[in-house]
């Protein structure tokens, strides 16, 4: 049974391989509903096969040179981007996100991130300090295998991510893409053997959560690096303790963005687009409180709505298509849910709030862009991850008052504020507590910015050179000068 467009096997030890038990899972375009690719279904047994594939050719890839290593990363870049009309219209087919964002917010920013580790890849290095006796060096050393699980929002993005910083410091990696969208991972291991990658040193195995969990709690992978929800953050955690494993989580987020009154409201009604309706609001640094100062209250919505209004809900394949569907008919109707409780509870909608029927799309869920106004900070739709077009307009008087309301939630993975008040945007980012945070903008992630959130927000950081620390684990080593006095 060979590879095609139409069928997608696993990638194991460079080659496409059939699924140990020969089953297979559809993916399909959310607007559409239309079958993209059959993809062979990984098991435990495909897992093994692929951790003992990236044991094998762990050991002469981390033997390269860093130099090496940031060579080959960087033709992966550029393949990225010779393909980039591809990858773009793959990522907006399989995941149902706009045409206009998936070149630049997938595939460039992917491109970017191998980019950027190509360059950190000959530059990892230790340290070296005179010391009663002798000196000591230290040695930063590849953890080994590394177990990777992705999300379904920004699955080329996410798999670069992941693989860049750690094959960058000389580790393989086995990669689960969501089942929902495991298509250009596929595509990017394809690349990546095209770049010079060797054999072994990427594989990517889609499949469901019984692959996640053979990833998870596999006793020859080194570490487990997951972009997901909080429930599964905590439950690969569990797993993982029992071969103390080392971890990092990229989880959820119930963000707090903060606008002052005397913010530029124009950047402000910028950043609040940015921070809700952005990939159909699927993204989890959103910031879906939005706690507004009473005096600017009202300008602020008069100016918002109108930015709102000029949104344009359609087939992602269309360029001028702002707001695609949900990433699936189920996820679809959660979010619907969540504005029916929103309803329930008491809070003024101001605008959309319901499903929107596109031509040729009537298989997707298209939620129209959401405003609610009169949030209270105990209802659902502020307390929980919604991950949709849905915002929650709360107001405040005060920066004390607005700096607790905005911690007092589980999660700590981002925020933001608009202030013209620089003292105060440096004061009240002090507080917050959140991993990533944005002073006048928002959801702007740089690759060179450490990535990742505290409390129920996750563990460890993503890019910046920071992600290298995740990747690696530190020898120390001592060397004697002069003889050795033992007292016996």
């Amino acid at each position: 049974m060979s590879n095609s467009d139409a069928q997608k096997l696993l990638w194991i030890d460079g080659a496409y391989v059939e699924s140990g038990s020969g089953g297979f899972f559809e993916t399909t375009n959310p607007a559409t509903g239309v079958t993209l690719a059959r993809v062979a279904q990984a098991t435990a047994d495909d897992i093994d096969r692929a951790v003992v594939a990236a044991r094998a050719a762990l050991g002469p890839w981390k033997a390269k040179s860093g130099v090496e290593r940031g060579r080959i990363l960087h033709r992966l870049s550029q393949l990225l981007r010779e393909h980039r009309d591809e990858l773009a219209e793959l990522e907006m087919r399989d995941g149902g996100k706009p045409i206009a964002e998936t070149p630049e917010a997938d595939v460039d920013s992917g491109a970017d991130c191998l980019e950027y580790f190509a360059g950190q890849a000959a530059s990892i290095q230790g340290e070296y300090q005179e010391v009663d006796g002798g000196f000591f060096y230290t040695r930063p050393e590849p953890l080994g295998v590394v177990g990777a699980i992705g999300a379904w929002n920004y699955p080329l993005q996410i798999a670069c991510w992941k693989s860049a910083p750690a094959l960058a410091a000389g580790n393989t990696i086995v990669f689960k893409p969501s089942e929902l969208t495991p298509l250009s991972a596929l595509r990017l291991a394809e690349l990546a053997k095209q770049a010079g990658v060797p054999d072994g040193v990427l594989n990517v195995v889609p499949g469901f959560g019984d692959a996640g969990q053979a990833i998870t709690g596999h006793a020859d992978i080194d570490k487990i690096s997951l972009t997901g929800g909080a429930d599964t953050g905590k439950k690969v955690m569990a797993a993982a303790a029992g071969t103390l494993k080392t971890v990092s989580l990229e989880l959820g987020g119930k963000s707090p963005l903060v606008i002052f009154d005397d913010a530029d409201l124009d950047n402000a009604v910028s950043g609040a687009l940015l921070a809700n309706f952005f990939t159909q609001g699927e993204i989890c640094t959103n910031g879906t409180r939005v706690f507004v100062h009473e005096a600017v209250r009202g300008a602020f919505l008069d100016k918002l709505l109108a930015r709102v209004a000029k949104l344009k809900i359609g087939n992602p394949a269309d360029a001028d298509t702002d707001v695609g569907p949900m990433i699936s008919p189920e996820h679809g109707q959660i979010v619907l849910d969540y504005i029916q409780a929103g309803k329930d509870q008491g809070a003024q909608l101001l605008t959309g709030g319901e499903r929107i029927q596109v031509e040729g799309c009537e298989h997707g869920v298209f939620v129209a862009p959401t405003v609610f106004d009169g949030c209270r900070d105990d209802m659902t739709i502020v307390t929980e991850e919604i991950f949709g077009p849905v915002m929650s307009v709360l107001s405040f008087t005060d920066e004390q008052e607005v700096i607790q309301r905005a911690n007092a939630t589980e999660y700590g993975l981002a925020a933001g504020l608009f202030t013209r008040d620089l003292e105060r945007a440096h004061r009240v980012i002090g507080e917050l507590e959140a991993g990533i945070c944005w002073i006048n903008h928002y959801n702007i992630t740089p690759i060179e910015m450490p990535f990742g959130g505290i409390k129920g927000s996750g563990i460890g950081k993503e890019n910046s050179r920071r992600a290298l620390d995740g990747y690696s684990r530190i020898k120390s080593v001592f060397v004697a000068q002069g003889a050795v006095e033992a007292p016996y």
